[in-house]
């Protein structure tokens, strides 16, 4: 699972780990732009991520969300048995964990990030396990470099597509790439969350902006050059982009805070988790 930063590729909700120098602000920000900078923001913090969230991710464990749904129990890719065999392409991957998680289960994966360090972080969990390298490639989710119908099966947790400014092109491309009857399915920040600060205590619990204002989230340096990028949709505006592309929704989960769980990544809380929702997970098919 890439998570956006305090994702869950940052923390995926309106709100990154801010660096002392950039700036936060609300403005536009183009497919070009937002690309670079979570291409040299991803390769910058990589070490950092993989060192603070590894173990919750585990080498192979296929994480969805923050909760910790893990898709050994929920299932949302369908029965594991057809797994087998399977092109995979998982989106965002970073470190690959599920894709590794992916290959055990018989599956052949290809784990896509834009990040080359977030890549390296994959061979580097091979070589140490001594296990067949899971397949990675280099590219921006939003421009696939794969021959129509590729794949069996996409799959993104919390990578990719909160980053990318024109996800209904992405939508497209996830489509294209795909057989029919595929499954597309990914996870991200519950829109919801944008309407909250990301504070994990009391105070993430107002309501402070508007959910409707789709105005990028964007840190930036002194010359106004954007170093970290997130997107904002509502869940209409998700469903629309799906169907819009040709694929069919199965199913939206918004998992429950586990009870037993008091681990705090960025701002996902016990507090929090219980009261309003953190993920939202697509299900959808291929038409």
């Amino acid at each position: 699972m890439t998570t956006t930063p305090d994702h869950l590729a940052g923390d995926g909700s309106a709100q990154s780990a801010q660096s002392d120098e950039d700036d936060a602000v609300r403005r536009a920000a183009g497919p070009g732009e937002s690309s670079r900078a979570s291409r040299h923001w991803w390769d910058r913090n990589a070490d950092e991520y993989q060192d603070e969230h590894g173990a919750f991710l585990g080498d192979d464990r296929f994480t969805w969300c923050p909760e910790g749904l893990d898709e050994a129990d929920a299932r949302l890719l369908g029965d594991p048995a057809a797994l087998k065999g399977l092109d995979v392409l998982e989106l965002g991957a970073g470190a690959a964990q599920c894709s590794r998680w992916l290959a055990s289960r018989g599956a052949r994966p290809v784990a896509l990030d834009i990040s080359f360090r977030q890549l390296q972080h994959s061979r580097r969990i091979d070589l140490g396990r001594g296990t067949e390298p899971v397949a990675v490639v280099q590219a921006d989710a939003a421009v696939l470099p794969f021959a129509d119908g590729s794949f069996g099966l996409a799959c993104s947790a919390y990578g990719a597509v909160p980053f990318s400014a024109d996800t209904a092109a992405l939508m497209r491309e996830v489509h294209r790439v795909l057989r029919p009857g595929a499954r597309w399915v990914f996870s991200v920040t519950h829109p919801i969350r944008w309407a909250f600060p990301d504070e994990p205590g009391a105070e993430g619990l107002t309501a402070t902006a508007s959910y409707f204002d789709r105005t990028p989230y964007v840190e930036q340096d002194e010359q106004g050059h954007a170093t970290y990028v997130e997107h904002h949709r509502t869940l209409g505006d998700r469903v629309r982009e799906l169907t819009a592309a040709g694929f069919r929704l199965l199913d939206l989960v918004e998992p429950e805070w586990p009870e037993g769980l008091q681990q705090e990544w960025g701002g996902w809380s016990p507090l929090r988790g219980r009261l309003i929702p953190g993920t939202a997970i697509f299900v959808a098919q291929r038409g």
